[in-house]
């Protein structure tokens, strides 16, 4: 599978079925996949895979993945989420 395929498809697991997992997993592959080094690339991938109801859980902060190496892209992702976003 080509590279540009292969992104195409990370993309369209990032979209789910909940609109505040949408907005928070979009954003981040928008801005940040691109730029990522290819380990956390990777977790990113085995991230997408997990259920919405834990996505959600540890985007709040209300839990935590039990694979800690899963716990550095959801950092990461989380802290995304909080940067203030350019408003001009």
């Amino acid at each position: 599978m080509s590279d540009e395929v292969h992104k195409k498809r990370l993309y369209w697991h990032s979209r789910r079925g909940m609109l505040e997992l949408d907005l928070i997993l979009v954003s981040f592959f928008e801005d940040c996949f691109d730029s990522l080094a290819k380990s956390d690339k990777l977790l990113y991938e085995q991230l997408i895979a997990e259920e919405d109801q834990d996505l959600f859980k540890w985007f709040l902060g209300r839990d935590v993945p039990e694979n800690e190496n899963l716990g550095r892209i959801v950092s990461l992702i989380i802290a995304h989420a909080k940067t203030p976003k350019d408003q001009s």
